[in-house]
């Protein structure tokens, strides 16, 4: 099946191009998510005024990224986790997780643009990449905390009452 990507897709292409994808890649997710259209001879006629539109907004969101990858440069999150004697964490620090930590500061961006290839699972400090657009990434710090542990505390506790 060939079908017109309206939006950027991963591992696919970019908005604009036309692709061959399988059938079902296309019926099932592609095409439902409104991520691309059939490549009828009709779409390819709109296609093309797209693509004009297209590069357009793409500068402007591209100066738009620039703008806020100076903003997001400043930016240091912090998450406290319960770890282990080792600084293995308990649970992990995911993309969401950061995505709504930014939230609270202020950065609406979406969990999928966090480049994690994984989840966080130790203590210690992080540069994650964030994919603003096609051509702008930017790294922001994060530190994961292990939790202050009440064990430390409670034996002392209960040597000084016996």
């Amino acid at each position: 099946m060939e079908v017109i990507l309206k939006e950027d897709v991963a591992n696919l292409g970019h908005r604009g191009d036309v692709v061959k994808v399988a059938d079902g890649y296309g019926r099932n997710f592609l095409l439902p998510r409104k991520l691309a259209l059939q490549a009828t001879d009709a779409n390819k006629a709109v296609i093309e005024t797209m693509k004009a539109s297209a590069a357009r907004r793409s500068a402007s969101e591209k100066i738009q990224a620039e703008e806020l990858l100076v903003k997001l440069d400043r930016v240091a999150l912090s998450f406290t986790r319960k770890s282990g004697a080792e600084g293995h964490l308990f649970g992990s620090v995911t993309s969401a997780d950061i995505a709504a930590d930014l939230a609270i500061k202020g950065f609406e961006i979406d969990r999928r643009k966090i480049e994690l290839k994984e989840p966080l699972k130790t203590v210690g400090d992080f540069n994650v990449a964030i994919k603003l657009h096609r051509e702008v990434t930017a790294h922001v710090k994060v530190s994961v905390v292990a939790e202050a542990s009440e064990e430390a505390v409670e034996p002392a506790e209960t040597v000084a009452a016996e």
